[in-house]
């Protein structure tokens, strides 16, 4: 699941006609990335949790029978859109109505979710590793099964600015999971493994968000439905082994772009090239 029904203001006016989640990291929609990643982990069927101005998200995995045409009539491949096909039936959208919240978008796919364990990838987080994050989690879903969040560690003095886990037991990559903070002081923060963006959760979530009271910013927050399910479910964090990059942010993004600009073989000498000559 891809909850991409946000506005995008931080990104206007960039964003005013075009999702944000389509802006590019080089060549490649931001989208894609986080689908990339979740068909690398093996799943299969995507819901987009969209809402209004949203559906070129939904027209970049659909067949674009001109495009294709043309490019066949100048004698050019088509592997470079293989990424963006999908078999008939497995693109699936439902809209957000109004904006009430990450756990109310996720709330609005209860029907298409039923009764089935699933995935959220959250395209604003970018992670970067291999193998992948959701293919490093289900991993670890087939060891310990229950509810799973990524996690990474940062310095200490950052941790106010995420939400943190409560650890309790620690076994390789996998912590149990105790509680869950949003941007404690940090002077109380339980630890300094911060939640990056990547879960896998059972159906009973969608449960718990249907009486979920609003909380920070007056909206229904997701992690405040997972920690009322801690407990009574097994619940652990996956420390990813990759980069993350906050491309919710504008340095974040631009951080992404010439990190992944860097290591492209056919243009990384050359932006190296010229991040020398800007920086002097």
């Amino acid at each position: 699941m891809f909850p991409v029904a946000g506005l995008g203001t931080r990104f206007l006016p960039a964003t005013k006609a075009i999702p944000k989640e389509l802006l590019p990291i080089v060549d490649r929609p931001l989208i894609q990335y986080a689908v990339d990643e979740a068909r690398e982990a093996g799943i299969e069927q995507m819901i987009f949790v969209t809402g209004r101005g949203k559906t070129a998200i939904v027209e970049h995995f659909d067949t674009a029978f001109e495009l294709e045409t043309t490019m066949r009539e100048r004698g050019k491949s088509l592997d470079i859109l293989e990424p963006t096909r999908f078999p008939p039936g497995d693109i699936i959208t439902v809209r957000q109505q109004v904006p009430l919240g990450l756990g109310h978008a996720i709330w609005c796919a209860r029907a298409i979710v039923g009764d089935e364990p699933f995935a959220i990838l959250l395209p604003d987080e970018l992670m970067v590793g291999e193998p992948g994050c959701m293919k490093q989690m289900v991993a670890a879903y087939e060891e310990v099964g229950g509810n799973l969040i990524s996690v990474l560690e940062v310095p200490r003095e950052e941790v106010s600015s995420y939400g943190v886990i409560d650890p309790g037991e620690e076994r390789g990559t996998l912590t149990e999971v105790r509680g869950l903070v949003e941007k404690p002081p940090i002077n109380e923060a339980p630890s300094n493994k911060i939640v990056s963006g990547r879960y896998i959760l059972q159906p009973e979530v969608m449960r718990t968000l249907e009486d979920q009271e609003k909380g920070a910013g007056g909206e229904i927050q997701l992690t405040d439905a997972m920690a009322r399910m801690i407990g009574g479910q097994p619940f652990h964090a996956v420390t990813f082994a990759g980069r993350r990059f906050d491309c919710g942010s504008k340095t974040g993004f631009v951080e992404a772009t010439l990190a992944l600009a860097l290591e492209r073989e056919d243009m990384g000498e050359e932006v190296r090239a010229i991040a020398k000559r800007l920086l002097g």
